[in-house]
């Protein structure tokens, strides 16, 4: 559904039961009309006055007059709601505009509006809504914030109906829910040119990865307009039609983001935490390779691929955008997973193809690494025998706790495997980090290079 366009919130409201669900919705001040009414009636059976009596029973009735009036009560009222946009950065704010319509005959009393909301949007939406006439409309609207990604339901819409004297208070609520996504903080990346020793080359050179592979010719038939400079004539007299010479899209590279989530791997939680940098760093890395042209997909230390159809990897056009929202509502939910190596990321990126297998060895991988052991570390360097190109950015747990670092002679070993490997230290600007990856030495000449 496009941002901003409306979301049903509901048709006309729920009944909230029988009578008896309406008589407990009676308020502190019907209560104590019954109680005095009552109060009023045995003082006048006992001091045998009548015209007490009449009060006590006016005082009883009256309350319960106005719950079956509320009980009796079939408003037919529609709402729809509106979020724009549906889907946020974290820290960013989205409106909610609720529209309420009368669609009934007879006018309204006075009505409440509440909108129920998660703890982490901010305190329940309450809106106090005045009589409205038949064929009304009545439009009200509040904004939800998060710091922290994750989807989050809003709603169902709730309708408060009192009587006019405020005895009786009814809840009844719609059915239907949106969802707000608020998805990882993403910044701008530098446009750098990523390089990468190409594997299978004797000579060891650096290989620049393109962006697009060259443009093939293919004829197609002649449409009114084509210049007949185009004109492909020896398919003309093979067809036997006027046919005109058409550029092909040029064949996307592709590009594979890794995100480490190993529980195991990662100290400590919260906005400020390593892994919730490595899982904005990703979300950065991927809106930014989309857009440099690549051919983008997902995938987590579990073995999971995003988007998993058509090889794992985003097509181009609308099939790309569709692609990328999808992995950014991945990113939006990522948690903490329960396994202790990378086997199904390596068996991914082995049989997925960022690599020769798949490409011809044009694929790019870009890994987010948390703690590696020894055995980890040798299994994230043979990842990159599969990859034309590969960089890692090492969150050091250690280091993000204020302790002294261990992770330089994993990084050494990456180096010299052919991995661009940087260290991540706390609180680190991705960009610059980014710039530094496209700037650094490839390969065992890294060895002494930055961390």
């Amino acid at each position: 559904m496009p941002a901003g366009a409306p979301h049903g919130a509901g048709g006309q409201v729920r009944d909230p039961g029988g009578l008896r669900a309406s008589l407990a919705g009676l308020t502190t001040r019907g209560r104590s009309f019954l109680a005095a009414g009552a109060a009023a009636a045995v003082c006048a059976y006992v001091l045998g006055q009548g015209q007490l009596l009449r009060v006590g029973l006016l005082l009883v009735v009256l309350p319960l007059i106005c719950v079956l009036a509320l009980h009796r009560t079939r408003h037919r009222v529609t709402a729809t709601r509106r979020l724009t946009p549906p889907r946020v950065p974290a820290g960013g704010e989205a409106r909610v505009q609720l529209r309420l319509e009368n669609v009934s005959r007879v006018p309204t009393g006075l009505l409440m509006l509440q909108d129920r909301v998660p703890y982490v949007l901010g305190p329940r939406p309450r809106f106090v809504l005045d009589r409205v006439e038949s064929g009304g409309r009545r439009e009200v609207s509040y904004r939800v914030r998060s710091d922290l990604r994750g989807r989050y339901p809003l709603g169902p819409l709730q309708l408060r109906l009192t009587d006019p004297f405020g005895l009786v208070e009814l809840t009844r609520s719609f059915t239907a829910y949106d969802t707000l996504t608020v998805v990882p903080r993403t910044q701008p990346l530098p446009a750098v040119r990523m390089t990468g020793e190409a594997g299978g080359y004797g000579d060891g050179s650096r290989r620049s990865l393109a962006l697009a592979g060259d443009d093939d010719v293919i004829p197609r038939t002649y449409r009114r307009g084509d210049d007949l400079r185009r004109v492909h004539w020896r398919s003309t007299a093979r067809y036997g039609e006027l046919m005109v010479r058409r550029e092909e899209q040029p064949q996307r590279t592709k590009a594979t983001v890794l995100l480490d989530t190993r529980d195991l791997a990662y100290e400590g939680a919260g906005p400020d935490s390593a892994f919730e940098w490595a899982v904005s760093a990703a979300a950065s890395t991927l809106l930014h390779v989309l857009e440099q042209g690549f051919s983008v997909r997902l995938l987590t230390d579990t073995g999971d691929s995003v988007p998993g159809e058509g090889g794992g990897f985003s097509s181009g056009g609308t099939e790309s955008a569709e692609a990328a929202g999808l992995m950014m509502d991945t990113l939006a939910v990522v948690g903490h997973s329960d396994g202790s190596g990378l086997g199904c990321a390596y068996d991914a990126v082995r049989s997925g193809g960022a690599g020769p297998a798949s490409s011809g060895g044009d694929g790019l991988l870009i890994a987010f690494f948390g703690d590696l052991d020894e055995e980890q570390t040798e299994m994230a360097a043979r990842m990159r025998q599969r990859s034309a190109g590969a960089v890692a950015f090492v969150l050091d747990s250690a280091t993000w706790t204020g302790a002294p670092s261990r992770a330089e002679e994993r990084l050494r070993r990456l180096r010299d495997a052919g991995w661009t490997a940087l260290a991540v230290p706390p609180g680190a600007a991705f960009a610059e980090l980014w710039r530094q990856a496209g700037n650094a030495p490839l390969g065992p000449e890294t060895s002494g290079g930055r961390g």
